[in-house]
């Protein structure tokens, strides 16, 4: 492998910023990551590869350098991501149900992400407002123009590569809507479901939104039935990781509930942390036995204080169940968190949800 080397100056500039990092690095607050990621770059460079690797890796990091800096003063904020036809006219049903369904989750206190473009990424700009927005648009050769409501503003993205911009939908979002759309859309849908079902995306509410008097995801939900799970491809339990409504109010009643009472979850060694806005009686968490214990490889579903990992972090005071999930029934996983939002808790009243 032969690369030409850069100019005299970049290189002694290269040499003095690479100098001064490692200094840093045993104080700065992520520098064992940091060097692990240096580690990595200098591997690469150890071992044969073509011209355009480098420069996939390149523009991959950044990819990924644009949209970090631009979403990090909004870590806090929950957010909600739009998919749809960028093919959707303004005049249309879908158009008009996208752009209230943007209006009334940012009045419980989301932000949107959208693709950035026309269609039903435009109407969901619209609704939300350009303080409420986010754009994540991908460059391509046609349809993918950037829409008037979200061009020029420094929440807008621009990402070479589909990969790296699916990588921040999930990512940055705490709930997933979709619109009709093409195959981009259907995409979205099955990559969404796909992860949601293996665990590899946080758990969030995901709606499928056809309008008023639609058939679009109810008819692709018929697919599924008939194809998938009556050939036991999938679980009748995978069914339950989405809702499908044509009215707006359901739609989003079907995110603002999620986070009632869930507020978050991650592993901690074998055990499956659910934090809780509120906490539950030793009553609703037995009934959460008796209802779920396939969800559990041993033991029980308990209540639990912060875990020494988490101590320290902004969510170390919120009240908590543990269990040993055995990371397959997401489907019914599912139905367990939205049984413990529609629990009666004693609880002060309830704020947006915004705040992660």
């Amino acid at each position: 492998m032969t690369l030409l080397p850069p100019p005299a100056d970049d290189l002694q500039s290269l040499q003095t910023e690479i100098k001064e990092l490692f200094t840093q690095l045993p104080t700065m607050k992520h520098g064992e990551l940091i060097q692990q990621a240096m580690m990595t770059l200098i591997r690469m460079a150890e071992v044969e590869a073509d011209r355009l690797d480098w420069k996939i890796l390149n523009a991959s990091l950044q990819d990924m350098e644009r949209a970090f800096r631009v979403f990090y003063p909004y870590r806090h904020v929950r957010k909600i991501a739009i998919f749809g036809s960028a093919r959707i006219k303004p005049d249309t049903a879908e158009y008009r149900m996208a752009l209230d369904f943007a209006q009334c989750v940012t009045q419980q206190g989301f932000m949107v992400i959208t693709g950035g473009g026309p269609g039903i990424m435009q109407a969901g700009n619209e609704g939300a407002g350009i303080d409420k927005s986010f754009g994540l648009n991908i460059q391509l050769p046609f349809e993918q123009g950037s829409n008037p409501f979200i061009e020029g503003d420094p929440k807008l993205v621009n990402f070479k590569y589909f990969f790296t911009r699916k990588l921040f939908f999930l990512r940055e979002s705490d709930a997933l809507a979709l619109f009709p759309g093409g195959f981009g859309t259907q995409d979205e849908a099955f990559e969404c479901l796909t992860l949601m079902q293996t665990g590899k995306a946080d758990l969030m509410p995901l709606v499928l939104v056809d309008p008023p008097g639609g058939s679009y995801w109810k008819s692709w939900e018929a697919y599924q039935r008939d194809h998938l799970l009556k050939a036991g491809l999938i679980s009748a339990d995978d069914l339950h990781l989405y809702t499908i409504t044509d009215r707006l109010d359901e739609a989003c009643n079907a995110i603002s509930s999620f986070y009632r009472n869930f507020h978050s979850s991650r592993y901690v060694g074998e055990d499956l942390v659910i934090r809780l806005n509120f906490d539950l009686s030793d009553e609703q968490v037995e009934s959460l036995n008796q209802s779920y214990s396939r969800l559990l490889i041993d033991g029980q579903i308990r209540k639990a204080k912060a875990f020494p990992q988490e101590l320290g972090s902004e969510t170390a005071h919120l009240p908590r169940l543990a269990l040993h999930f055995n990371q397959r029934d997401f489907g019914l996983l599912y139905q367990m968190i939205r049984e413990i939002n529609s629990l009666d808790v004693v609880a002060p009243e309830m704020t947006h949800p915004e705040q992660k």
